[in-house]
């Protein structure tokens, strides 16, 4: 049995990257709501727990609290952000509003030896983002650590285990934040039984099969990495239990289904059945606007269309799905903000006939990658970019007709084909095209025209929780450009989105 780190989710949007830091290691870490924490430790493979951050405060009434049992069980604890503060505040320290809020990036300077900052620079550069901040320690606790506008910005007791940090080691911006989990981890926690990706495959089946036991699964497969992974682990856990369906809406990539044929039935043999409902969900998105519900009909009526496909081919009690942990917290969760709905998340409609397998949810992309190379997927599957499951619908601003899919269809066909040409497609987290549906006055051939603009978008990320401008070439981005002018009816306009994520999100719908 691995050792394992717990993370307690109150609710920051980077709780899962604190994990996924851990996960990085090769240490086994499970992200948990923080109520359940006692239930977790009674395996006894628990070397440490962590306390994530959170938008709300520690004194507001009904403030998210850790039952005072998990302080008894002598395991060691780190609190970050608002998890130092209620850790502070249950043991009778103070927590109060700061005059000035401090966000973003902030020169600490270390105070004395500490086993959680061996290693690390007495002044470094840590990320802040709290309006908050203990203003009396409480009894038995140090500070190890300031910044200008915080006296304790990292704190730790006197006799126990206990550390808290005010700042975020688990974004890249605290330049030693994973030094200072690396020691939480392997000289506080002592961890020294690995985890790997194997061992996740393995347990994942055994979940399957445990759930699903005789029944019948009906697995979405898109061809995009999240589906593919899952559709994998599916039949290697199930064979001839699961059934695999691809829904083609009409919003897919250029030929997307012509390759899904090749590399699921042709290839590895899957029980997998091609659906043509292009005109059911164009008819359903004709005068709609708003992206949520855009998302919402899709999502409804993938679900609908699994259904009804579905009962002509018998019983079946799951539906498995791609997601992903970026699409729940996106979507958000007991604790978390939304920030748009997935229609693998937040757009699936209450009443449905199946019951919901998601084996990777709680995988960021690159873990999902590296599980499917385990799996024995090729390395160009494993590695596209990756796709939206309601497709290019959410890449046409306004209605979503098959003209204006078409457009984008055919001018992220050319990105791509110029990004490859240009040897920069597998150097790129996402790329794309969309559709703005915002006119403009041109002139081609000595004639006006009133066409519309496309925005292209490359953007480089390891997660997708967060993600920079790729800085394109611009002989490449003007290749991009001449092409789809010249070779995408109706496109007159070409621009480029410069906008990092946040604020903006990867996705324009």
């Amino acid at each position: 049995m691995a050792d394992k780190i717990l993370v307690c989710d109150f609710g920051s949007q980077t709780n899962r990257l604190i994990a996924r830091r851990i996960i990085e290691m090769g240490v086994k870490c499970e992200l948990i709501a923080h109520e359940h924490v006692l239930e977790h430790l009674k395996d006894g493979d628990v070397k440490g727990i962590i306390f994530s951050g959170g938008p709300h405060s520690v004194y507001e009434e009904g403030a998210m609290m850790i039952d005072p049992q998990v302080y008894e069980s002598g395991l060691p604890i780190l609190g970050i952000c608002y998890g130092m503060q209620m850790m502070t505040y249950q043991h009778g320290g103070q927590v109060k509003a700061g005059h000035t809020k401090e966000y973003g990036k902030t020169d600490m300077t270390l105070i004395g030896q500490s086993l959680l900052t061996q290693e690390m620079s007495q002044n470094t550069l840590v990320w802040m983002s709290h309006g908050d901040h203990v203003s009396v320690l409480a009894p038995g606790f140090k500070s190890k650590a300031y910044s200008f506008n915080t006296p304790f910005a990292l704190i730790e007791h006197e006799s126990k285990p206990w550390y808290g940090v005010q700042f975020h080691p688990e974004v890249t911006h605290s330049i030693e934040g994973l030094t200072l989990l690396r020691n939480f981890v392997f000289k506080i926690a002592k961890v020294s039984q690995l985890w790997r990706a194997q061992d996740f495959i393995e347990e994942e089946i055994q979940k399957i099969k445990d759930e699903v036991k005789d029944k019948r699964v009906l697995c979405a497969l898109s061809g995009g990495v999240d589906s593919s992974v899952t559709a994998t682990l599916l039949h290697k856990a199930l064979k001839d239990q699961c059934t695999f369906m691809f829904i083609d809406h009409g919003c897919m990539r250029h030929e997307e289904g012509a390759w899904i044929k090749k590399t699921f039935i042709q290839e590895r043999g899957f029980n997998l059945v091609m659906i043509n409902a292009k005109k059911r969900f164009f008819d359903a998105l004709k005068g709609v606007i708003d992206p949520e519900t855009k998302r919402k009909i899709i999502g409804e009526m993938f679900i609908r269309v699994f259904e009804e496909e579905s009962e002509k081919l018998g019983t079946f009690d799951f539906l498995a799905q791609g997601t992903l942990y970026t699409d729940v917290i996106e979507s958000g969760t007991k604790t978390a903000h939304t920030i748009k709905s997935h229609h693998n998340v937040g757009g699936l409609p209450e009443n449905m006939k199946f019951k919901i397998i998601e084996p990777l949810k709680t995988l960021f992309k690159d873990e999902a990658r590296q599980v499917g190379l385990q799996l024995g997927l090729p390395h160009e599957l494993v590695y596209r970019q990756p796709f939206p499951g309601p497709g290019l619908a959410i890449r046409v601003m306004g209605e979503v007709n098959e003209d204006s899919v078409r457009i984008v269809r055919e001018s992220d066909k050319i990105f791509k084909e110029e990004l490859i040409s240009f040897d920069l497609y597998d150097k790129i987290w996402q790329s794309f095209s969309v559709n703005t549906n915002v006119r403009s006055v041109g002139v081609m051939g000595d004639q006006r025209t009133y066409g519309v603009m496309v925005s292209l978008r490359a953007i480089t990320s390891l997660d997708g929780m967060s993600a920079d401008v790729a800085h394109l070439p611009y002989d490449c981005i003007l290749k991009v450009s001449n092409r789809i002018v010249n070779e995408v009816k109706g496109v007159n306009r070409v621009t480029y989105d410069v906008t990092s994520k946040p604020p903006a999100t990867i996705e324009w719908e």
